[in-house]
């Protein structure tokens, strides 16, 4: 499958007239495979510093304006970070899987959070303080690969996200997240479900109002692409969503 088309395809699935997509040409992904390697990151935290802790639902982690003075990995769970500026306007800037750092601008001299991270299903965290994580990155040169891949990918998807908000309709970007959610486009298998998460931060993520992510939902459903009720928190997504994004 081309990874590529999970942000760029020009086929608009029912989009309304004014939010037709722009073309634009596929931005192939590198390839990063020799340069992460098979480093089994959790293991070596939780020698080095601890079992993880849970958090739950809704707990935030830290805060926008606390004190950054440690590096979080997520072993199990999702994590949310954004950002909320002086009007009170707030932006979902990632939706981070288990496997993924943050907070790493502390190593960096970023004093002050810019960002606030919330974890949006129970989750497991390992909190690394600033300087263990600078002494472990030193002493351990597989460690320190690992972490610096997965900046790198990190990096990448931002950059994709970009050019996904910038050329793609409102809909194509709903089904990518969700696929992207559900581990679709990645070198692992794909989840069946997504767990909880709401249409508020779905809307915040795609760049869009709450209803208009209702209307694409229940389009979505009704095609049989898309699992979910109101009495269940899981979102079941179904490999059929993929023709939204790839269809040409």
């Amino acid at each position: 499958m081309n990874k590529a088309k999970l942000i760029n395809s020009n086929f608009v699935y029912g989009a309304p007239p004014h939010d037709h997509p722009l073309e634009f040409p596929p931005v192939q992904r590198p390839v990063l495979r020799s340069f992460v390697p098979a480093f089994d990151i959790q293991a070596f935290l939780d020698q080095q510093v601890g079992a993880p802790l849970a958090r739950a639902y809704g707990e935030a982690i830290f805060s926008q304006g606390d004190t950054s003075n440690a590096v979080f990995f997520i072993c199990k769970g999702r994590v949310r970070i954004s950002v909320v500026s002086t009007q009170g306007k707030e932006v979902v800037l990632a939706v981070l899987p288990a496997g993924a750092f943050f907070g790493e601008a502390c190593l960096v001299e970023q004093r002050i959070r810019a960002a606030t991270a919330i974890a949006i299903q129970p989750s497991l965290i390992t909190r690394v303080e600033q300087k263990l994580m600078a002494r472990l990155m030193h002493e351990s040169l597989e460690f320190a690969e690992a972490f610096t891949g997965g900046l790198l990918l990190h990096s990448i998807r931002l950059e994709e996200d970009l050019v996904d908000q910038l050329f793609n309709s409102c809909e194509k970007r709903l089904a990518r997240q969700l696929l992207l959610l559900a581990n679709y486009g990645h070198d692992v298998q794909p989840e069946t479900s997504i767990g909880r998460i709401s249409q508020e931060v779905l809307g915040e993520m795609v760049g869009t109002t709450r209803s208009r992510i209702s209307f694409f939902m229940n389009r979505f459903r009704k095609l049989g692409f898309i699992e979910y009720s109101d009495n269940s928190p899981e979102i079941k997504i179904h490999a059929a969503l993929l023709s939204v994004i790839l269809h040409d």
